[in-house]
């Protein structure tokens, strides 16, 4: 039986919006013991596959670890698919504060030594012995206790767009660095203070918080659910926020926004900004934060090194991109000497500003008239390509729109049409043209009037 994707990542986006169903993005974990991962793995592969269930998830002897997009009219058959695991049975899942019908654009189920990377040898400690784990008012209540320590057990470029107030945010790349650095640095508390600990959806305080009391900490506590639990928690019970800002996500969006709160800057230019981007040369694809104005003008990239990388012909490109040492650059976490306001480890508790109703991500009030919609989706940024109803002419300028798009200003400065260029194009016409960032199939395109 066939055990892998057979569509891209773009036709799978066409048949999701093709069939105009909402989807849920959602998490969930569970450490359990597990005798044959590799069966496991097929078995929910073959049962998810069916539901139209998309994802990335992580399978070992110790458990599973999920972050998944399901139709929402699957959901119930997606949870009867966990149900017939008893350690499954009754499972919470985290469904996502925002969603989006793109966050994910396939099934991958990995078999894995360990579902969270986290370096530690659990047949030395009792990993069952864990925390006291606190919903979200219990959470708020001990963080205004003064004798509480709260750590942001996440990585630097999930923090630095939002962190819970007071909490020491490790300089760290990776779980694994987390732990001995944060046991060094709280070594003269174990004893009298609450050692308060969160992570995004819970799993990463599941391991870590019992081996702090192995450790000898005396008062362990952590964040049921982690910052999605909480953030669905306040919103339902109307409990004041003690998180600010953005919550980092692993899926396309990179962020779901819990305040109005931005604590973190354009990465290349200052400016209060907190919408992360993947570096456009794919000889780099750099995790980091950059606004609007940069965007546009850096074309999407880190430095003026990849911006002209990205221009030369593709063959060349490619060529550029062999061999293992530039490998090993791919997919960097942030960190680079080309970004010269990357803040990490100790981070504002205060915010430098409050979302701006222009930002990206809100809808810009402008006069506009409905030109067509997009016709592919395309997993790199630099195309767009449009099926228009009405006349576009070169100089016209448009609005694009859609959910992770936002909502986006350009001048038309060069038009397309089966492949050749032209100065207008009319209704009924496919439409290709530039841009500097990536184009979805549920975006929009808009002509502004006036």
């Amino acid at each position: 039986m066939q055990l892998y994707n057979t569509l891209s990542a773009e036709e799978r986006a066409q048949l999701i919006d093709e069939a105009g169903k909402q989807r849920l993005t959602l998490s969930f974990y569970a450490y359990a013991k597990i005798e044959d991962p590799k069966k496991f793995r097929d078995d929910l592969f073959i049962a998810w596959n069916a539901l139209d269930a998309l994802g990335r998830i992580y399978v070992a002897h110790e458990g599973i670890n999920a972050q998944m997009s399901i139709p929402a009219d699957h959901l119930e058959d997606f949870r009867n698919t966990l149900e017939v695991y008893d350690f499954m049975q009754g499972i919470r899942l985290n469904v996502a504060v925002e969603q989006d019908n793109h966050s994910f654009l396939k099934l991958t189920i990995k078999v894995r030594h360990k579902i969270v990377a986290d370096g530690l040898n659990d047949d030395t400690f009792d990993v069952t012995n864990k925390g006291v784990h606190l919903k979200a008012q219990e959470f708020n209540n001990l963080l205004e206790d003064p004798n509480t320590i709260v750590v942001d057990f996440r990585n630097h470029y999930e923090s630095e767009v939002g962190h819970f107030e007071g909490a020491i945010t490790p300089d760290v790349e990776n779980f694994r660095e987390s732990l001995p650095i944060i046991n060094e640095q709280l070594q003269d508390f174990k004893e009298d203070k609450n050692l308060l600990m969160y992570c995004t959806g819970g799993i990463r305080c599941e391991k870590a918080s019992a081996y702090f009391k192995h450790q000898g900490f005396k008062n362990v506590f952590q964040l049921e659910g982690g910052i999605i639990e909480y953030t669905r928690q306040i919103k339902e019970e109307n409990i004041e926020s003690k998180f600010i800002g953005k919550n980092f996500v692993f899926d396309h969006r990179l962020g779901e926004r819990i305040t109005d709160d931005i604590i973190s800057q354009c990465h290349q230019c200052g400016k209060p900004c907190d919408n992360h981007t993947n570096c456009a040369n794919d000889a780099c694809h750099l995790l980091f934060i950059q606004c609007d104005d940069c965007k546009t003008a850096m074309e999407n990239c880190c430095s003026t090194e990849c911006l002209e990388i990205t221009h030369l012909p593709v063959e060349e490109q490619v060529a550029l991109r062999k061999g293992l040492q530039v490998g090993n650059k791919v997919f960097r976490k942030g960190k680079s000497d080309a970004l010269t306001f990357k803040n990490s480890g100790d981070l504002p508790n205060k915010p430098l500003a409050k979302l701006d109703p222009k930002n990206i991500r809100q809808k810009i009030a402008v006069k506009k008239s409905l030109l067509g919609k997009a016709e592919h989706y395309y997993t790199k940024s630099k195309i767009a390509q449009f099926l228009i109803e009405s006349e576009l002419s070169v100089g016209d300028k448009v609005l694009i729109s859609g959910p992770t798009t936002g909502e986006q200003e350009i001048t038309i400065t060069e038009i397309f049409v089966d492949g050749n260029s032209c100065e207008t194009a009319r209704s009924g016409d496919q439409i290709t043209f530039e841009l500097p960032f990536r184009v979805r199939l549920s975006d929009k395109i808009y002509k502004i009037l006036g």
